[in-house]
Formats: C-alpha cells, structure tokens, sequence
C-alpha cells in the first residue's frame, strides 16, 4: 500500500510554486498525494486524519511553524521541505527529498521525533482586581485568547517603547518582578530563535525544558532560566504600554504591548492581564533526515562557534 500525502503548499514563495510539480511527482512514484491544499490558517477537517498518512509541507521553516500549529490536532507526522533561506528546522530539501522518496512515500518504517509546543493563553484580571502599575497583577480571570507555539512565546514593550513591568510565578511559587522590553519564553527547539538572539541558552531539543530569558531587563541579576517542559508559568503584566481607551489613535501608542507566537500570531496586552504558558497536551511529530543531524546543523547553519572571518580583512 502506498503512503497517503496531505501536501500543504506555501505558494506566496516564487520558489515553492515552481517545486510543487516535482515535490507531488516524487511523492506519486512509491505514494498518492490525497490532497493538495494552500499553507494558510485555514481549519483542516479533523477526519483527514483517518484518511492519511505523512503531511508534506512545502516552504521554509516560518511555514512549517505556521503548519505545526495548524495541523497537531490530525495527530500526523510532517516533513519540512525547506525553499526558503534558512532551514533549521524544515530537515529537508528537494535534493534530499528525491534521493529518500521511494523510503519516505512507501510502507518503510518513518524516522520520525515528537517535539513539544506551548499553549499560551490571556486572561483579563479578575472581577475587581485590576492589578497596579507597581504592585502585582492580580489573580487570572476570564480567558480573552488560547494560541499555540512551537518556538516561542513573546512580550513585547511595544510602542510607544516605554519599559513595561512583569511579575513572573512558576508552579504556582512567586518569583520575581522584571522591568524591561520583554520577556521570551522558548521550547528547546525554539532556544535557537530569539531566544539565542537575547542571549539565552541554546537547548538540546531533546531536553525536556522550557527557557525564560528576559528582554533588556533593567537590572544586572535577572539571568536566563531553564524549568521542567511540565511547569505552568504565569506573567502578570503590572505595566504595559496601554492602547488608548478613549477610542481616539494614538500614533505614539499605536500598538502597545503585546503577546508574540512564534514570530507570526500576534495579541495586544493590557495592565493587569495575566500570561499562562504550559506545554501542549500533544506535541507534533516531524519526519527525520537521516543523513542530517541537529548538532552539524548548528555549526553550518547557525555557524555554532565559528571563528572570525578572515574575508575582508586587510594585511
């Protein structure tokens, strides 16, 4: 029996529409493609789970973020085919693809690993606590927004780019206050993202963690943190840069701080409200390159390490 593709297609990229015939015509000689559907945020009917085998998904590492969030309820191993810039995490590309299709589109046995993502949920303040702009946010009250992550879970400052203040608990245990621009909370697998850019820690994605980095904390001793994939972290937000209330724009405040996923789901915060983040009840699985692993990635792509250049330097 042939595997059943559900191939997902980010045609916004030149590149990727020029690839889609010899991606479905290598997935057609040992498989079938069952459907061919654009990479957006559509729904996908939850019966395609019965109905297929692998999802394909056509892009580069920002559509298999988008895709991971869109399709880890059908439960189905992915496989990244990246034809954008970068691919760290899409494991694939055509030149692979083809040499592996007739393993990866026929009965033989899939290499595949489970990563966690993150569901990351706003609530308003409780009914009669609006939380204070120098004291705690008061406790959680009614949920105003539920997205997932795969890499991260920002707070940004936002304009008009004043300091904002966070009051941080884990496990239900007070921690501590943080004045800055931000604060990242990342998967392993996301520690290389902005995680890594605001000096976190990179993660082996096999760990099961998350990382708390802050955003330009203004004090010296607030330093990244590392905790169990199973903690519940909680983010009051004492002070945030507030959208007007008046109804009138603000073109210095147009914006305001917000919750940032991965880069692409994006959500005003106000003073007051509360950030729960957790692990996801089910994580997504993605398709193994054999021939490729995260550690000489690191080094190729990321340049793990690599000395100065020496190109342009002048003898």
């Amino acid at each position: 029996m042939p595997r059943s593709v559900l191939l997902l297609v980010n045609r916004s990229k030149p590149e990727v529409v020029q690839a889609v015939a010899k991606v479905r015509a290598l997935i057609e000689r040992t498989g079938r493609v069952v459907a061919e559907l654009d990479a957006d945020n559509a729904p996908l009917d939850p019966r395609l789970s019965s109905q297929t085998d692998l999802i394909v998904v056509l892009g580069g590492d920002g559509t298999l973020l988008s895709q991971s969030r869109r399709c880890v309820h059908l439960g189905l191993p992915m496989l990244g085919v990246n034809l954008g810039n970068l691919g760290f995490l899409a494991e694939f590309d055509t030149a692979s693809l083809e040499e592996q299709a007739d393993t990866l589109f026929s009965r033989s046995e899939l290499n595949t690993f489970d990563r966690a993502l993150l569901v990351v949920t706003i609530h308003d303040p409780a009914p009669g606590n609006s939380g204070g702009p120098m004291g705690r946010a008061g406790p959680a009250g009614p949920v105003v927004h539920q997205s997932l992550a795969l890499n991260d879970a920002v707070i940004t400052a936002g304009p008009p780019y004043h300091m904002i203040s966070m009051t941080l608990r884990i496990d239900g245990h007070e921690g501590p206050s943080v004045t800055g621009d931000g604060l990242i909370v990342s998967t392993p697998i996301g520690s290389t993202a902005y995680n890594a850019s605001a000096g976190g820690p990179i993660v082996s994605p096999d760990v099961g963690a998350m990382v708390i980095t802050p955003l330009a904390a203004h004090t010296l001793a607030f330093r990244p943190v590392v905790v169990s994939r199973g903690s519940t972290i909680e983010i009051g937000m004492a002070r945030a840069n507030d959208l007007p209330t008046d109804g009138k724009p603000d073109p210095r405040s147009c914006c305001g701080s917000a919750l940032v996923l991965d880069g692409q789901v994006t959500h005003s915060l106000s003073t007051g409200q509360r950030v729960v983040i957790r692990e996801h009840d089910r994580p997504i699985r993605f398709v193994r390159n054999p021939r490729s692993n995260y550690w000489q990635t690191l080094v190729t792509k990321l340049r793990w390490a690599a000395p100065p250049s020496m190109r342009n330097s002048t003898p």
